[in-house]
């Protein structure tokens, strides 16, 4: 098994660490609905992308009416 021969210090370790941060998300605001939105996703909300409906969003089913 691998042994270290000498221990890094909290700088070097630091150092190695430093791109493991999170970065804030940019988000912006939807053409069609004005929603925010993640750059280059789809609106969640309208499912619009590129200035055209991508997909349809379906409204709150109630599946027990349709059942009956």
């Amino acid at each position: 098994m691998a042994v270290q021969q000498n221990r890094k210090t909290p700088s070097k370790r630091n150092m190695r660490r430093s791109h493991d941060a999170l970065r804030a998300s940019n988000p912006l605001e939807c053409e069609n609905c004005g929603e925010l939105k993640r750059p280059h996703h789809i609106c969640a909300h309208c499912g619009h992308y590129d200035g055209r409906q991508v997909f349809t969003i379906v409204e709150d089913l109630d599946l027990e009416d349709d059942a009956a």
